[in-house]
């Protein structure tokens, strides 16, 4: 399975997330991939701890699978779905799937649709199929402590 380069910590995770993805979050700390380099979320009541979890795992996955990649092997149709969830006092232990497929090879299926789907002779299963079988699936662990 193909790796996948650590996110580096930023000295001001909350500004690094405003300035590259324009959202407002109330963290500190590091990319969550040990519990000692955890991110930090300050409890507010604007969203649901889960929710803030899930989209900073989100930025994650876009940072290490597409924005800091070369074009041609950037991932899109990046999703996350979570498996699991330990609570450990303050901190939480989040593992996630990521499905992703390459870019490029997600806009030839995109056109290929767009272009076949009406037609009688298309076989939309063995389409469904082909995509599947060029999509990635890797698990990831993602530490968060909330204060």
């Amino acid at each position: 399975m193909q790796k996948f380069k650590e996110i580096e910590a930023e000295e001001d995770l909350q500004n690094f997330i405003k300035l590259v993805f324009n959202t407002d979050l109330k963290v500190s700390g590091a990319w969550g991939y040990t519990k000692e380099l955890s991110t930090i979320i300050e409890k507010g009541d604007e969203s649901s701890i889960a929710q803030i979890e899930f989209t900073l795992a989100t930025m994650r996955a876009y940072l290490e699978m597409n924005m800091t990649l070369e074009e041609d092997e950037r991932y899109g149709a990046i999703n996350l779905n979570e498996l699991s969830r330990v609570v450990d006092g303050e901190y939480e232990k989040v593992v996630y799937e990521i499905s992703a497929i390459k870019e490029l090879e997600y806009k030839k299926f995109i056109d290929e649709y767009k272009e076949n789907s009406e037609k009688s002779d298309f076989n939309m299963t063995e389409h469904f199929n082909r995509r599947k079988e060029e999509t990635l699936k890797r698990e990831v662990v993602y530490w968060f402590k909330v204060v």
